[in-house]
Formats: structure tokens, sequence, C-alpha cells
């Protein structure tokens, strides 16, 4: 019987975890490399990793993430400036299940089928930023939440299905890091658009939410960023997992 994935999601900067609201006002976490350990203690069903401090032109940081996949035993996906047929390729070589495209999606469309070939679309997540317009609809952006693209969201994910991609991964910016729950509304709406696997981020702030979203649209990904990283008023960081 399928079942949702609880899913930490974790954002590196150089060799440290950060975590940030709504894409800014970050807060140092510690060491990626003992984040990872406990969460093997307590066997999360995925680990999904994106890198905000790599830029586009310097390619992911392969010595640092083969680190991160020798230590960890839970699936792994990777997003950070992966621009390039041989970062994914690279990145599946060391360790990793997925891999996440995101800027290079909308500037260069045909390379997620050349991905979706060499790798199998099973491993390739296209990864979408957006933000509530305010017209009622959503707007998509790239360059951690800095720049507009002139693109509509649903047509972006109908193309990027086209071309091979085997998930969607919805980062809602406006939800990031305020734990005020889902977009419950968008995801039935990509949910009924769409019969490939899908990954929302950005809301959680209880167990309920990630009950919420799995009973709107059945078993999907549930991503989570606070809710598995802080831990009272304050937000002390303690590292914590749990499934419904």
């Amino acid at each position: 019987m399928l079942r949702s994935r609880f899913i930490p999601v974790l954002l590196l900067s150089g060799s440290g975890l950060i975590k940030t609201k709504q894409f800014k006002r970050y807060k140092y976490l510690g060491d990626v490399i003992n984040t990872i350990k406990i969460f093997n203690e307590k066997k999360v069903d995925e680990l999904c990793i994106f890198d905000l401090s790599r830029k586009q032109d310097e390619g992911p940081n392969f010595s640092l993430l083969e680190k991160v996949a020798k230590q960890a035993n839970m699936p792994l996906c990777y997003g950070g400036s992966v621009s390039s047929l041989r970062h994914a390729k690279k990145l599946i070589s060391i360790g990793y299940e997925k891999v996440s495209v995101s800027r290079e999606a909308i500037n260069n469309p045909n390379l997620i089928s050349e991905i979706s070939k060499a790798i199998g679309r099973q491993s390739l997540v296209v990864t979408i930023d957006i933000r509530k317009s305010l017209f009622k609809g959503y707007e998509v952006y790239t360059d951690r939440g800095t720049k507009k693209e002139k693109i509509n969201l649903f047509e972006h994910i109908d193309e990027m299905v086209k071309l091979g991609a085997g998930e969607i991964c919805i980062n809602n910016i406006d939800r990031d890091g305020m734990r005020t729950g889902y977009d419950i509304s968008l995801a039935q709406k990509i949910n009924k658009r769409i019969s490939i696997p899908q990954t929302y981020v950005g809301g959680a702030g209880s167990i309920n939410d990630l009950i919420e979203l799995s009973n709107a649209i059945g078993p999907t990904g549930v991503g989570v960023g606070s809710e598995y990283v802080f831990r009272g008023r304050l937000d002390a960081v303690l590292i914590n997992y749990y499934r419904p």
C-alpha cells in the first residue's frame, strides 16, 4: 500500500546547514555530516538537500556531497547549481538517487530530456520555487527567490512532465519557515493535473499539517524543514523526525 514520504529538507551553505524564513532570515543549524548521522538513527524515509551557496557556474560541491552520501543510510535528493548532464551523472555516481534541477529547467528545457534519458526519469526532479501573486495566481522565481520568471506555473509543470521529469517539487517561498500549513488548494490543482510523483515544501508547523496534505491529495512527498530541526518557542536547534 502506498503512503506519503515524509522528507527532511536541508539547506546547505558552504559545509554547514541553515534554515530560512521566506528564503531570507538565515539561521545556522550546524554541521551537515552530524545532522545526517542523526537522521540515520531516526530512519527517515528520504532526505533532500538544497545548496544555496553555490553559484550556477560553480556546479555542485562534489567533494562535500560525496562525504554526505557515504554517511547517509537513506535515499538522497540533491539540488543546487545543477546545470549540465555531467553534473547529474556525477551525482548519481557518488550515491544520490535523485537529482533536482530548477533554474536550468527554465533556461535550458532540453536539459531535462537529456538528463531523463541518461539517468532515468525516476531520478529526475524538477523543483519550482513559487509564491502567490497579487492577482490570485502563482509566480515562478529563481535565484533564491530574487528573480521572477515570465512563465506560467502550470504550463511550466506540463512542459517538464512532457520533457521527462519524474517528479515535481513545489517550494513555496511565502510559507517557507512560517509554519502556517501547506497550500492545499495549489497541491490539489497540481495533483489533478499530473500523474507523476510530487513533493510539496513550505508550511509544515505540526503533525496535523502533514496529515492534512496527505489526506487532501493522497500519497505524496511531504517536505519538512523547520518542524524537523527546531523545538520550542525560541526555535532551539533539535533534530527530530516523526511520521503521522
